[in-house]
């Protein structure tokens, strides 16, 4: 059976490596996950022909830090789509402004990639779901998490009915505060302004659990959202909040996500616990699971997901191509990622009001 997957797998990144590369344009060079795209010379499936970009010292940095050629690069981002007619777009600039693009691009049959979280509003990602559908284009939302082969574990076990039925959902994101790791001033100036990014930690780091929690209940509504907010560090995050706790209550089940800068070292881990067991997402690779009370947990080390669910652009190019099905409730679908943008603007609406919200 293990040979036969490893065949599969070989299989199917042949016939990825086979397919002509996907035209892909850049909107945007502030959020800082956008360096990914100039570091990834392993891989093929992939063609930059163009980026948008209005702010001229940004240009210039890219420049210099990748030898880019100045003929990629526009200032006007209808112009670059008009001209080169990308096959894609993927945006990295501020959340707020994933409403213009896929506004842009969606009537030019241009598919496009955000990054997390899909929107700023409710509002926005309901119309960014009208458009892709009117249009029948793919927005696709990429989060970090989407990578890790331990999450994919917990969700067949979910599936399978190994854990039982769901009683609780811990999701704990972050780090020690995007100041002090040294982001970009311009991505800083993003995490930083409530216009552009929605609110501080609840977004940037709440958003894993939003997507997560929805995923593994299978598009499920919560019915209610309470949330607490604080600024831990005035003096470092005066616009916004460092430090946000998320409480999700679903009819059988309820989870808590901790999203924060504050943490003492960065962390991205998820705890499920049902009727009949748990299994913990140390990392990206390190599972744990306990099914019997009196035994102790086992610990599983797991290979990195296979290509191209490996890395966002080949999974982008892939499904844009077809040689991928993107599922009804796909992590990186619009379904889980409209819902959780309502779940976090119901957090955003609850911490402000100091009440809980029933959806």
């Amino acid at each position: 059976m293990k040979l036969i997957l490893i065949l599969i797998t070989l299989i199917t990144t042949q016939l990825s490596l086979a397919k002509p590369p996907l035209k892909l344009a850049i909107a945007g060079l502030s959020h800082g996950h956008v360096d990914w795209i100039f570091n990834r010379e392993d891989k093929n499936d992939v063609e930059l022909i163009g980026i948008y970009e209005t702010n001229p010292d940004l240009v210039k940095q890219y420049i210099a830090r990748y030898q880019l050629s100045e003929d990629l690069f526009y200032t006007d981002l209808v112009e670059m789509l008009e001209k080169l007619k990308p096959e894609a777009v993927s945006a990295f600039g501020a959340i707020s402004e994933h409403i213009a693009i896929v506004r842009a691009c969606a009537p030019r049959k241009i598919h496009v990639m955000v990054e997390k979280p899909l929107a700023t509003t409710y509002q926005d990602a309901k119309e960014i779901q009208q458009l892709a559908a009117q249009n029948k284009i793919h927005v696709l939302t990429n989060f970090e998490t989407s990578w890790y082969e331990s999450n994919q574990q917990i969700k067949r076990l979910v599936d399978q009915d190994s854990l039982g039925v769901i009683r609780k959902v811990l999701v704990n994101d972050g780090h020690q505060g995007p100041k002090e790791i040294g982001v970009s001033k311009e991505f800083l100036d993003i995490l930083t302004d409530k216009a552009k990014n929605g609110a501080g930690a609840l977004i940037d780091f709440g958003c894993y659990g939003a997507n997560l929690s929805s995923w593994l209940m299978n598009g499920m509504k919560p019915v209610s959202v309470t949330a607490v907010i604080h600024q831990n560090k005035p003096n470092i995050y005066q616009d916004v909040d460092d430090e946000s706790t998320i409480i999700l209550q679903y009819p059988h089940a309820q989870c808590i996500i901790q999203g924060s800068w504050n943490w003492t070292f960065a962390r991205k881990d998820m705890e499920v616990y049902g009727t009949k067991g748990y299994a913990i997402a140390a990392d990206a690779k390190t599972l744990r699971t306990r099914f019997v009370e009196n035994q102790p947990e086992q610990l599983i080390k797991l290979k990195q997901r296979p290509y191209p669910y490996d890395d966002p652009f080949s999974f982008f190019a892939a499904v844009v191509s077809e040689s991928i099905a993107l599922g009804d409730l796909d992590m990186y679908g619009l379904k889980i990622n409209s819902l959780a943008v309502e779940i976090l603007e119901a957090a955003m609406k609850s911490a402000q009001q100091k009440k809980t919200i029933y959806l």
